[in-house]
């Protein structure tokens, strides 16, 4: 569940959303009708908190978090938006999320590492004036976070992006933001006219030590309307944009490997889309691809060749509606705790039956029995494997977050707090967390990414081993080619996480 609180428009007839019509979609819903349609379904209660007068509206807001006991989404109630991006927002796992735009400057790679290069002790913090988005520029953001953001009477260091108005906070972060909006309250006084209320709100989290995520909007829409023209355009211009198409999109995971990437998510998101439409369930595709892996395993324990080619394609498509069961559940957001458990459970069983069934093929083809070494090997090696990767995964998830470095509100501009950033950063730079940031920022380029993708022997490439191996050679060339890339993978990923566990 989520807790929504409404940023009210300040009264007039150019700023408030009531009589402001969105004529480009279908029924001509007012600006604020449509936002409120879209968040009821998550909070029907819908806390609403009127903006013209700062102090108290901090006041309000900090009284709603402080009672609240699920995660926040504060939003300006001018805002128009899709659906899937509210969807996105929400379902973040960070713990504070705000939605950004950047100023589209400087205007080249070597520009921008130029400005990059110069050192905090000689960049001037300045106040914005540039806008972006009808917003005063007064926010640095890095490549994952909100560095620091400014108001009108506190500076910012090469400020490059504003806060577009969407935020959300997890629960935990909410006695924070409690207390963040009392303090600024008692500051209403030194605030203009041109601070929005969101971006008052994470320079306040973000001086005291709250890691705020960043999200650009992508190939969604989302835009803070204060005129009928504004609406017009805005409702013409997400009229054009196909979020069906958006949604698909974003039912891939973004961090799979080289062969799901590449020959399996590049169809089987359109796979996805037609199951949903057609009411399969994630469970249902998940019982077609257990189907497909037990056939595979059926068709390698017969030993022979053209079998073997069949079992080599069939499980490929097992994996491929592996891929697909997860994004129907992504696109249609049918999630539960049963489908998880099948997905993760049944992936191994596939695996191991066509381990089995590949054994079978090579006893019954007279090749000896002997085999069965191997594949029991290859057995014991992938369920090591998942035992390390699930009992670091409990562990990391005990770790206590970084803390970042603290501000008082009341510094007039955000110099100590970078100057911290950077001795946190020389000091991450050193021993093993300078190696680790070493092979980290490695993964810019494409060849390591992709390798660093391989090199771990994730599923995709598990089962285009089995499937390529099997078709084209034998079971023994097969499981020696998971120990053997496996053994490597188990080698890599040990090194990497003791050396992670060690910093």
């Amino acid at each position: 569940m989520t807790r929504v609180v409404l940023l009210g428009a300040s009264p007039g007839p150019d700023t408030s959303p009531t009589g402001l019509r969105l004529a480009a979609l279908p029924g001509e819903p007012t600006v604020a009708e449509r936002l409120r349609s879209q968040l009821t379904p998550l909070d029907p209660r819908l806390a609403v908190i009127p903006s013209d007068d700062v102090a108290t509206a901090l006041r309000n807001l900090a009284d709603v978090a402080e009672t609240a006991t699920e995660s926040l989404l504060i939003i300006p109630e001018n805002s128009v938006v899709h659906d899937e991006l509210i969807y996105q927002i929400t379902k973040t796992k960070r713990g504070a999320l705000a939605l950004v735009a950047k100023e589209p400057r400087p205007d080249t790679a070597e520009e921008e590492a130029q400005e990059d290069s110069v050192p905090i002790d000689e960049a001037e913090p300045e106040i914005g004036l540039s806008r972006v988005e009808g917003l005063p520029v007064r926010s640095r953001v890095g490549k994952s976070r909100v560095v620091s953001v400014g108001t009108a009477a506190h500076a910012v260091t090469r400020p490059n992006a504003v806060m577009l108005g969407p935020l959300h906070l997890s629960a935990r972060n909410a006695p924070v933001l409690a207390q963040t909006c009392r303090e600024l309250a008692a500051m209403a006084h030194t605030f203009g006219p041109d601070d929005d209320l969101v971006q008052l709100v994470v320079f306040g989290l973000v001086r005291n030590g709250v890691s705020v995520g960043i999200r650009g909007r992508r190939d969604l829409f989302y835009r803070r309307v204060t005129t009928q023209e504004e609406v017009n355009e805005a409702g013409a211009e997400m009229a054009g944009m196909d979020e069906d198409r958006a949604r698909l999109n974003n039912a891939v995971k973004g961090a799979d490997g080289f062969f799901t990437t590449f020959f399996v998510s590049t169809y089987s998101r359109f796979i996805a889309r037609w199951a949903a439409r057609r009411g399969l369930t994630p469970n249902q595709v998940t019982l077609i691809s257990i189907a497909l892996g037990v056939a595979a395993a059926a068709c390698f324990a017969t030993g022979d060749r053209p079998w073997m080619v069949l079992g080599g394609v069939l499980i490929y498509f097992a994996f491929v509606f592996d891929c697909v069961d997860g994004q129907v559940a992504r696109y249609a957001r049918k999630f539960g705790v049963l489908g998880a458990w099948l997905d993760a459970t049944f992936d191994r069983f596939k695996e191991y039956v066509v381990f089995a069934g590949l054994a079978v093929g090579y006893v019954v083809a007279g090749h000896g029995d002997d085999i069965w070494i191997f594949a029991l090997a290859a057995l014991s090696l992938q369920s090591v494997r998942h035992l390390l990767d699930f009992s670091f995964g409990i562990s990391n998830r005990r770790k206590p977050a970084a803390q970042l470095p603290t501000l008082p509100l009341n510094a007039p501009d955000d110099r100590a707090l970078r100057q911290a950033l950077v001795r946190r950063k020389v000091e991450r730079s050193q021993g093993l967390r300078g190696l680790l940031k070493m092979w980290t920022k490695a993964g810019k380029f494409r060849a390591v990414h992709w390798a660093r993708k391989m090199i771990v022997f994730p599923i995709g490439e598990r089962f285009a081993a089995i499937a390529i191996t099997a078709a084209l050679f034998d079971a023994r060339i097969t499981f020696l080619t998971l120990v053997i890339w496996g053994s490597l993978a188990a080698a890599y990923t040990l090194t990497g996480r003791l050396m992670r566990s060690l910093v």
